[in-house]
């Protein structure tokens, strides 16, 4: 019978929260870790993070970025539509401080990474800032959520809401001003690098959720295999989480080009069927 989707909310004009049914998965998943979904036979299998849980429910959240065919058909799907698949908990919990202070900084869609890491952080009762950013006021997630869990700094490439420009500019100035213990990262691929390099220089610890391609979850195929302090490791299984200071961000940004020209033409196919433009812009999933 599959996954039965309770609810699907439009969070921004590309991003949709899925509520899932999933009872199993809902009782023991932790901070940091992620299911892979598939949605009918033939489709992809895509890695998502685990967003919230509700035990008593039975229910997980999940929240998907529309860029590509198997995102958009998954963000299509209406509430009392089931999904086939729903494989997890996969990876390793979040390593969390229980003291001191913590900065959650976040890119984009890395928003729905950091939104359970930051609202555990709050529970144990560390010092928490986060830092979100977005394309414009209109993209920025959990805003509200990630204000009620201590101070927020929010940045728009646009300028339209909170301070204009990078995230990492924000945490520049952030350990400048004051101690850091732990910088937690989530966003795309130069952001995570910059944030390395913004706090590399310090010693500040930092860890960042890799976002490499994944199939099955569990080691088997290679395809998440990322370099960590010069070692191969299986995103699925060893993170998704690491140090940092020690990833081969190179490596890993050009990795994500892999399929880059199979999934331009599968969405280019879809939207020609649909009688839609063909803009030759579109991103990966």
């Amino acid at each position: 019978m599959g996954h039965e989707v309770i609810s699907n909310t439009s969070l921004s004009p590309t991003v949709h929260r899925l509520v899932v049914s999933a009872p199993r998965i809902a009782v023991v998943r932790q901070p940091g870790q992620f299911v892979i979904v598939r949605l009918g036979p033939g489709a992809e299998r895509i890695p998502l993070t685990i967003v919230g849980s509700d035990a008593a429910a039975g229910t997980i959240e999940l929240v998907i970025q529309a860029v590509g065919k198997s995102t958009a058909d998954l963000v299509a799907v209406a509430a009392g539509s089931y999904i086939d698949d729903v494989a997890g908990p996969l990876g390793q919990p979040t390593d969390l401080i229980t003291k001191g202070t913590a900065v959650c900084l976040a890119g984009g869609v890395g928003a729905a990474v950091m939104y359970p890491i930051a609202r555990r952080l709050s529970e144990i009762g560390v010092e928490l800032i986060t830092v979100v950013g977005a394309r414009s006021s209109a993209s920025i997630l959990f805003e509200d959520e990630f204000r009620s869990f201590g101070d927020l700094i929010v940045c728009t490439d646009d300028g339209s809401a909170g301070r204009a420009g990078f995230v990492t500019d924000a945490l520049a100035d952030l350990i400048a001003a004051q101690t850091v213990d732990v910088v937690y990262a989530a966003g795309p691929v130069p952001m995570m690098r910059a944030a390395s390099a913004v706090t590399s220089p310090r010693d500040i610890r930092t860890i960042v959720s890799l976002n490499p391609i994944m199939v099955d979850g569990t080691g088997m195929c290679g395809g998440c295999r990322v370099t960590v302090a010069g070692a191969m490791r299986f995103a699925c299984v060893d993170g998704p989480e690491f140090d940092a200071h020690s990833v081969d961000f190179d490596e890993l940004a050009d990795r994500l080009t892999t399929y880059g020209a199979a999934e331009r033409i599968a969405v280019d196919h879809v939207c020609r069927s649909a009688g839609q433009p063909v803009t030759g812009r579109h991103g990966a999933g």
